[in-house]
């Protein structure tokens, strides 16, 4: 038996994608469980999650690369459009987008006296943050053209990760009033039998 993929993560932060897509690949895994200020070393001198052992020892992190990367080495689950599919650089494109422009946010968020002087400033952060990304959301459902996925019939690790990303900041209900189209897709998502399990024990 192979040795199993071994993810560093948290209920509700960008590990819980990756986790839904060794999942859905059907490749065991095992989550060791970081809260904030968690020193147990991960491998990752940045000290956030995610992180991800390969079952070859190798350390992986950045949720949009591991997502990439796994939904590229399993090309028979059609997790992603393969090289040279037209939907291709789309799919780079909004994978490092959501990483960039959403996910980014995250940290100063969490804890916002990591930027602020005072209790005031703390309060323009979140509300700026907030701002920012519901911006950013309503940018990227401007340009996408969904069908039943964001990217066309085929669920792809990026409706997993805009999934996920999607509770963060302004959270669902202002998720989607910016981006009513890629609402669908994320529902659809949402609602997946073979995720429940996952998105209520890990999203809450």
């Amino acid at each position: 038996m192979s040795k199993p993929y071994i993810v560093y993560g948290q209920k509700g932060t960008g590990s819980v994608p990756v986790e839904a897509t060794l999942h859905l690949l059907g490749e065991p895994y095992e989550v060791v469980e970081r809260k904030p200020g968690d020193d147990r070393p991960a491998g990752n001198p940045m000290q956030q999650v995610p992180v991800l052992i390969l079952p070859n020892g190798e350390l992986m992190t950045e949720s949009a690369a591991i997502l990439i990367f796994l939904a590229d080495s399993h090309p028979a689950a059609r997790l992603s459009p393969a090289l040279g599919d037209p939907r291709r650089p789309a799919f780079l494109r909004w994978m490092v987008y959501v990483a960039a422009q959403i996910y980014a946010h995250v940290w100063a968020r969490d804890e916002p006296s990591r930027l602020a002087a005072d209790k005031a400033q703390e309060a323009i952060i979140m509300e700026r943050t907030h701002e920012r990304m519901a911006y950013c959301w309503r940018m990227m459902d401007a340009q996408v053209s969904p069908r039943r996925y964001i990217l066309g019939d085929d669920l792809s690790v990026l409706d997993l990760y805009v999934t996920v990303a999607s509770h963060w900041g302004p959270r669902r209900q202002r998720f989607y009033e910016e981006a009513p189209k890629m609402a669908e897709a994320v529902r659809r998502v949402d609602e997946d039998p073979r995720l429940t399990e996952i998105w209520a024990n890990r999203l809450g």
